[in-house]
């Protein structure tokens, strides 16, 4: 910010402020930028020549959607967002899963904390009938 110091009128110690931008030391940081990316920008770059071997990797494909089985304290069973029960559920997981294989599926369940063991154990237990025997449980993280 400038000031005018020539005037007419006032106090002579009133200074009046110049709102005008003065962008001139705004370009002349910019060109030296500049300057300096263009030189820096040759020596960035690899001047050995290799030849170099073609790649025979398969790409990686993306991991499946995870199956998540949740248990309501009334012991309410659902896959996903989908309501089942426990005559239906092997049927309605392998639904889920599609052409993936039951004993590579890790199936993720939730229950309440209110969920009665026994009603737990049926469900497990008939993740276990059907051929799904990778389950994780998950919990709350109680970081506080």
């Amino acid at each position: 910010m400038g000031a005018k110091l020539s005037g007419g009128g006032g106090s002579k110690f009133h200074v009046e402020a110049n709102a005008e931008i003065n962008v001139t030391p705004f370009v002349d940081v910019m060109l030296v930028l500049l300057i300096i990316f263009m030189v820096a920008a040759p020596l960035a770059t690899v001047s050995v020549e290799v030849n170099l071997p073609p790649a025979v990797a398969k790409p990686i494909q993306n991991p499946p959607k995870p199956v998540y089985i949740s248990i309501t304290k009334n012991a309410d069973v659902f896959i996903a967002n989908d309501p089942t029960s426990l005559d239906t559920l092997g049927d309605d997981l392998k639904k889920a899963v599609g052409e993936r294989n039951p004993e590579e599926e890790r199936i993720f369940i939730r229950a309440d904390k209110k969920t009665r063991y026994a009603e737990f154990m049926k469900v497990m237990n008939k993740l276990q009938d059907n051929g799904f025997y990778s389950v994780a449980l998950q919990g709350e993280d109680d970081a506080k």
